[in-house]
């Protein structure tokens, strides 16, 4: 048993690893959502009031609205390559668990966007007026709701596995199950700005990744068998 579940951890591993080395030869696919996330915050300032006053009202949505549209740019992507060169067949064959291979590419996504998303989060902040003392909280809360995200993402991008140029779809299905982590993340970082306690919002947040955690691999390991018959 014990041999069986450092094989398992092995193969999620060099998935993983697979994953972030195929990123780096890519850099145009890690900067798009990055520079996407930055423009779309950027121009409210231009669009809407150089104020930081009435910035800082609307910052959670806005930083909450960029951060999701942003970490889908990548997800239509993350099994779909995989797909067309056979490497997601390769992987349902390979005797490994498949559960444990998607938690691995989902890990990636997360890794490659939603990781870099909230590190960038704090610079675009300041440009809406936040103060430098809520960043702490919107880094916590822009993490929780980011792996969520991926997660989300995950089981998304596999039930859209066999449609051709299933963005739209994709967006149809991901979008709807993303509204909690939207509300919850907004309601958060604004109790940050605020300087009043997270603790509520953080919860809530916390329960949503455990629960993606638990449940979204399984699922994207079932959509994804079901997109290659």
């Amino acid at each position: 048993m014990t041999a069986i579940r450092t094989s398992t951890i092995a193969a999620a591993w060099l998935v993983l690893e697979r994953d972030l080395r195929l990123a780096v030869r890519r850099p145009a696919q890690l900067i798009q959502p990055l520079v996407f996330f930055a423009v779309v915050t950027l121009l409210f300032p231009l669009g809407y009031t150089p104020e930081l006053g009435k910035l800082r009202a609307i910052a959670p949505g806005v930083l909450w609205v960029a951060a999701l549209l942003a970490s889908m740019l990548a997800l239509e992507s993350l099994f779909r390559e995989d797909a067309a060169d056979g490497t997601l067949e390769q992987f349902v064959v390979s005797g490994q668990p498949l559960v444990g291979l998607m938690a691995a590419k989902t890990l990636a996504h997360w890794l490659l966007t939603g990781l870099p998303l909230t590190l960038m989060a704090p610079l675009l902040g300041i440009a809406l007026g936040v103060p430098v003392v809520a960043m702490p909280g919107i880094l916590v809360a822009l993490m929780l709701g980011t792996i969520t995200l991926s997660l989300i993402g995950a089981v998304g991008a596999g039930l859209t596995l066999g449609v051709r140029r299933g963005g739209v779809l994709l967006s149809l299905l991901t979008l709807p199950l993303a509204v909690p982590v939207l509300i919850f993340g907004a309601r958060a970082t604004e109790l940050a700005i605020l300087g009043e306690s997270q603790i509520g919002p953080l919860y809530l947040l916390s329960a949503l990744a455990v629960l993606g955690i638990t449940l979204a691999p399984l699922a994207a390991a079932a959509a994804v068998r079901i997109g290659l018959e």
